[in-house]
């Protein structure tokens, strides 16, 4: 087969993956999409009691909504809120079941590399067609030639640890039988039981630890909850914008999160601990936990502890290929200065394409949660205006792929460090500063104005 005649291979059937392969079917391109689980949106899946801070109306692809639309599907309503579980059951899987042989479950990306080629090699390293590595459920393995690779297999298997160096706090994985890395889902008999009447830690500052502080401060409130108490362990200082945009959200469901987070400190089913960063985790004789920070501080034990601080990309299996990384988020060079949380607190995300997403090596593309590294706050229609874009680049339609042009909502939180406070970052709020301008659609590509507001 000539280069062109070869599929390109998705990693991932997630909302990006399989958004990518409609997208791809509308570039006159063959997709095959492979999915290291069993069913289509298989990380959705794990957090399905969840529900989105967005709507229906912005979590389907339209790319994918065509596929879809001749075999009967309809879409839910706009304006209601689905969890993940719906989001797998009444979107992803149909659109899965609509590309039909092209999605590939149980097959596991083990590595990817150019034919003949490792990452020391230049010679005629462009004109080599892509060689992915799989191995199946059954144990075996096999090698697929592809065109071009994009890679959403997103980062919800590599949760940041509880350790604020980025590595394993002391004792943590030994004290692993009382430590999740996910919100819990409080519905299940048994996983409510496990933090009913207890007191539980939760590690991080994001819209996983307003939502599992929700979820606590509900089960406190609830006939078998009496005595549920959450203590929630933030590496900052609570500023303005440590419960999000609230009202000034322009998600009002994402906003009403940190409310909910507030609420749950300002009612007393929270303490909130700050400028902790958890140096080791303890076990004391009841086999209860002790969070000791680096400065010596140590907490009164818990029973239970949730680290909600971040995902990271896995990268082991792109080993042999020449990515352009930024050294601070592991996220593309060219797309790292938009999202970088040193940079500002916002989390609001300017429109970005092919050109962002690109690498040294030619054809390879992360997309979709993976693409931001270990930056928070990644839309969904953020990833399906980055594989619009990227299909068109592989296809070799430059003006579509360059034309990318989307509305993003802002969060409402404006100024201030994304990391650590600083002494000025309270002004830029007072002052109306950082990046929180009214929200515009913008072109980032050829002839594209620069993006402005340091955010």
């Amino acid at each position: 087969m000539t280069e062109q005649q070869l599929p390109v291979v998705v990693i991932g059937a997630g909302p990006a993956g399989l958004a990518a392969a409609a997208h791809l079917l509308e570039q006159g391109l063959e997709p095959l999409v492979l999915e290291a689980g069993e069913a289509a949106g298989s990380a959705v899946r794990e957090w399905s009691h969840v529900r989105l801070f967005s709507t229906w109306g912005e979590v389907t692809d339209h790319a994918a909504e065509k596929l879809l639309a001749p075999a009967g599907w309809v879409k839910p309503d706009a304006a209601t809120y689905p969890t993940g579980g719906d989001w797998a059951e009444q979107y992803l899987q149909p659109l899965a079941d609509v590309l039909g042989e092209r999605v590939r479950l149980g097959a596991t990306v083990t590595g990817v590399s150019r034919v003949g080629r490792d990452r020391i090699v230049d010679a005629d390293r462009d004109k080599q067609p892509f060689v992915v590595h799989v191995s199946t459920a059954d144990g075996s393995e096999e090698r697929i030639f592809a065109r071009a690779v994009i890679d959403a297999s997103g980062t919800w298997t590599t949760p940041s640890p509880a350790g604020g160096s980025g590595l394993p706090a002391l004792g943590e994985k030994a004290a692993a039988d009382r430590i999740t890395y996910r919100v819990p889902d409080l519905k299940d008999p048994a996983v409510r039981g496990r933090y009913a009447g207890k007191r539980t830690a939760v590690i991080g500052s994001g819209a996983s630890a307003f939502t599992a502080l929700a979820y606590l401060a509900d089960l406190a409130q609830s006939a078998d909850g009496t005595g549920t108490h959450g203590v929630w362990i933030l590496r900052r200082g609570i500023s303005g914008s440590t419960f999000g945009g609230g009202e000034a959200d322009q998600l009002p469901a994402r906003g009403a999160l940190g409310l909910a987070a507030k609420a749950a400190v300002d009612n007393g089913y929270a303490d909130a601990v700050t400028g902790f960063r958890t140096d080791t985790i303890e076990r004391n004789g009841d086999g209860r936990l002790i969070l000791v920070g680096e400065d010596g501080q140590r907490l009164d034990p818990v029973d239970e502890v949730i680290v909600l601080t971040g995902f990271r990309p896995d990268l082991t299996f792109l080993d042999e290929l020449r990515l352009g990384l930024d050294e601070r988020l592991q996220a593309p060079v060219d797309l790292a200065p938009l999202i970088d949380p040193n940079q500002h607190s916002c989390g609001t995300v300017y429109p970005h394409g092919h050109r962002e997403l690109s690498h040294p090596e030619q054809g390879i593309y992360l997309v979709g949660m993976k693409s931001y590294g270990r930056a928070p706050t990644f839309l969904a229609m953020t990833g399906y205006e980055q594989v619009r874009s990227v299909a068109a680049a592989v296809a070799g339609d430059a003006e579509a792929a360059d034309r990318v042009e989307l509305t993003l909502p802002e969060t409402g939180v404006c100024g201030g460090a994304g990391l650590f406070d600083e002494p000025d970052s309270t002004k830029a709020d007072a002052d109306g500063g950082g990046c929180c301008a009214t929200p515009t659609t913008l072109q980032i590509g050829i002839g594209a104005p620069a993006a402005s507001g340091g955010c």
